[in-house]
């Protein structure tokens, strides 16, 4: 098998680092990896991680999803603009009462997570369409499946990606192109160390007493906790994402953590939409010992396996 080109996004840590060295790790060297990010300042744990792959099987490049001068600039340096396989994985979150959001930092979201990838494809899809082979992977979340609670903004954002690729996917075929969301649940990364951090440090100021206590008081309360009970690490992520990259027939929609699986199919279980509603509601306000108590034990099982992770670093 000819070595695949494969060009990931927003490498500079997170699910991003660990899925760029992963695959240029591999034994049977089927891929060569152009590990991109928006500030090449923040290159050198991507390098370290690389090791010997460097320079090799991993070459890192400048790409800023926001810009689209910087992605064909990207594009243009790889030989024949061959790109195989894409990785859409650049993102930020936002969390918090929307109230205290401003409509500029909305439509930062918006514009780095759903309209970066729209500016990758609008560059590469016809490359890959005149050739009539590509996989198209992005990193989207369960959060594009199910809302959550003071996730409004970011939750918009991958709802957003899921529809468009809902949409392409179909186009995709008729061109023998692949297209596969990855949709992973809690993630412990620098990514959501920084989106905890910013929630943290929120002016409240404009939402009312009770908003402000319920973000305080319940969310950013039971954040930690659900990370440290749910949370996946960026190399288990990268694992089941080359798994669906190495796969015969990959599957569309792909979600990498079955502890977080039966929350989402309540969606599917009420054509309504109501049950995941009313069950979310119920699991905050009413049952919040037992929803404890329940991440309690599932933390302690994981311990017990050694697969338990702290907000940030694994366990030791």
């Amino acid at each position: 098998m000819a070595r695949r080109n494969v060009l990931i996004t927003g490498c500079s840590s997170g699910i991003g680092l660990a899925l760029a060295v992963k695959m240029a790790k591999d034994e049977q060297k089927r891929f060569k990896v152009y590990a991109t990010m928006r500030n090449l300042a923040k290159k050198e744990p991507l390098e370290e991680a690389a090791g010997r792959s460097l320079g090799k099987t991993l070459e890192i490049k400048q790409l800023d999803v926001c810009d689209e001068q910087s992605i064909k600039t990207c594009v243009n340096s790889i030989p024949d603009r061959r790109i195989d396989i894409l990785v859409s994985n650049a993102g930020m979150g936002l969390i918090g009462p929307i109230e205290c959001q401003t409509i500029d930092e909305m439509k930062t979201v918006m514009d780095t997570n759903f309209f970066g990838l729209v500016r990758l494809l609008k560059e590469i899809l016809p490359d890959m369409k005149r050739r009539k082979n590509g996989h198209i992977v992005i990193i989207s979340s369960v959060m594009g499946i199910q809302g959550i609670l003071f996730n409004d903004v970011y939750a918009a954002s991958k709802f957003a990606v899921e529809g468009f690729c809902e949409s392409l996917a179909i186009q995709a075929l008729k061109f023998k192109l692949q297209l596969s969301l990855i949709e992973p649940g809690p993630v412990v990364t620098e990514f959501e160390r920084k989106v905890f951090e910013d929630g943290m440090k929120m002016d409240l100021s404009a939402a009312d007493e009770e908003t402000a206590e319920m973000f305080t008081n319940i969310y950013l309360k039971n954040y930690k906790q659900i990370f440290q009970s749910l949370g996946q690490s960026a190399e288990d992520v990268a694992e089941h994402t080359v798994k669906i990259i190495l796969a015969e027939n990959p599957p569309f929609r792909h979600q990498t953590n079955t502890l977080y699986t039966p929350m989402t199919t309540l969606k599917y279980a009420d054509p309504n939409g109501d049950l995941p509603i009313d069950t979310f509601y119920k699991m905050v306000f009413h049952h919040d010992k037992i929803f404890s108590a329940s991440l309690n034990f599932i933390k302690l099982l994981r311990w017990r396996s050694r697969k338990s992770f702290d907000l940030g670093k694994p366990s030791q």
